[in-house]
């Protein structure tokens, strides 16, 4: 089995990790277009704990939340270059608009998000709290962000059709 799971093979090895007293670390997100930003948080949020879990936005979840362009890397893809990271440990698709289910169903003992969540509006942090697990933010790298690499390659598209 690789990085790359679904739920009911990461409901498994989070039952074996459990039996091995491991401290399983959950984020989420679209990771369209990687880059430095992501790789430092994940790197961050894997020395919370002994085993990183991203759950990853599917691209029809991605469109529903970012809109009719995106996501411009197919899930696929992503979750590939997401699970070539050494920080990371499992990679699992959901569908949803939210992680909820997920969460719910592995029940990590680290829930990670960026500092610009506040912590009382994580999704999830009902359930890992209440089964005695903590909820954290990471600050972001200031001006590192999928939105600003789209915009630099629109502008710097828009200047050579000026151009010609």
């Amino acid at each position: 089995m690789g990085k790359i799971v679904t739920r009911e093979e990461l409901l498994d090895i989070r039952k074996q990790l459990r039996r091995e007293g491991k401290r399983v670390v959950f984020t989420n997100g679209c990771f369209d277009i990687l880059h430095r930003g992501h790789v430092e948080y994940l790197q961050k949020a894997r020395a919370l704990g002994d085993v990183l879990v991203i759950g990853l936005n599917t691209d029809a979840s991605v469109k529903r939340l970012k809109g009719p362009t995106r996501p411009i890397v197919p899930q696929d893809d992503r979750a590939a270059v997401l699970s070539a990271l050494s920080a990371v440990d499992y990679v699992c698709y959901f569908d949803e608009d939210t992680p909820y289910e997920l969460i719910k169903a592995i029940v990590p003992d680290v829930l990670v998000k960026g500092a610009d969540w506040a912590i009382e509006d994580v999704v999830g942090r009902d359930v890992v709290e209440s089964a005695g697990g903590v909820v954290k933010t990471i600050e972001f790298v200031p001006h590192r962000s999928t939105t600003s690499i789209i915009e630099r390659i629109l502008n710097a598209h828009n200047q050579l059709m000026q151009q010609q």
